[in-house]
């Protein structure tokens, strides 16, 4: 019996976890029973869902918002801590800029708004900006074509490490194109130390810079990171 369980259990792509589940539900009635097989079932499936787009989000290293330090960042006035954490502005296909210079929590906070979004059942994809375009640049049309896929199913675009190299004419018609794309159908969080005047120097293009920029800035929170490098501090303090 239980391998003919086992049998429809994948034919009808139940939980794998089926088995382990149902001797642990209590119920005073076949209904209930069932009830309750198909909340837990369901709460599983849900869980593997999230940890499956955490992984595939493509984050380095996982980070939290739990006793994140929020001191040293100046916000706008249309955006505050409470509405940063509620994730409101990806309801709302907004995007942030995080400015400042290098080692002061940027990266740390896109991560950390992105894997919260994830824990709520939004897509997120996090990519270097350099690593994102050598990837559309490669000769594999298949992995082309998975980025751009990736990118356009997720509720959110975290862009690290903007214009820490240069881009070539290409690689930086290629950013826009993604950044067209995302324009009012999802939010997009962008972490850079250089400020807007100063994008021509690695977008290439005068044309190009403008046209980002407005598409970027229209619907954007920009947050301004002014604490020293917390890296820099933790070396010093070892």
């Amino acid at each position: 019996m239980r391998k003919e369980i086992m049998e429809y259990q994948k034919s009808l792509r139940l939980s794998s976890n089926l088995m382990d589940i149902y001797p642990g539900i209590n119920a005073d009635s076949q209904e209930e029973f069932l009830l309750k097989l198909l909340r837990e079932l369901h709460k599983d499936r849900e869980e593997k869902r999230r940890l499956r787009n955490l992984k595939n989000a493509g984050f380095l290293v996982i980070k939290s918002l739990d006793a994140y330090d929020y001191s040293q960042i100046q916000f706008p006035d249309a955006l505050n801590i409470y509405e940063l954490e509620s994730l409101s502005f990806l309801e709302k296909k907004e995007n942030l800029i995080l400015y400042g210079s290098v080692g002061t929590g940027k990266t740390h906070l896109s991560v950390a708004l992105g894997a919260k979004a994830i824990n709520q059942g939004k897509k997120v994809v996090f990519y270097r900006v350099h690593d994102l375009i050598n990837q559309l640049e490669s000769n594999d049309e298949r992995q082309v074509s998975r980025v751009y896929k990736k990118i356009q199913e997720s509720d959110l675009l975290i862009l690290d490490e903007w214009g820490y190299l240069p881009l070539h004419q290409e690689g930086a018609r290629l950013l826009f194109d993604i950044i067209s794309n995302c324009y009012e159908t999802k939010s997009i969080i962008i972490t850079t130390n250089i400020e807007f005047s100063k994008w021509k120097g690695f977008l290439f293009d005068e044309k190009l810079t403008a046209a980002i920029v407005d598409r970027l800035v229209h619907h954007s929170h920009m947050l301004i990171f002014t604490g020293k490098s917390y890296r820099m501090i933790n070396s010093l303090m070892k």
